[in-house]
């Protein structure tokens, strides 16, 4: 079984960077497990869209 991370500021970016990878392995996709984080800095919004596959 292995895992791989990612970490993207927009959920485009994430998408974009999942289809990518997928696109790339030949592998049993067990599970994918998403989470959105929201932070203020000052009057700024920050967002942090991640997603964990893991397989086989």
């Amino acid at each position: 079984m292995k895992v791989k991370i990612f970490d993207e500021s927009h959920e485009k970016d994430l998408e974009q960077a999942i289809n990518a990878f997928l696109e790339t392995i030949v592998a049993d996709i067990i599970d994918i497990k998403y989470n959105v984080a929201i932070s203020t800095c000052g009057e700024e919004q920050l967002y942090c869209f991640s997603a964990m596959i893991i397989y086989s």
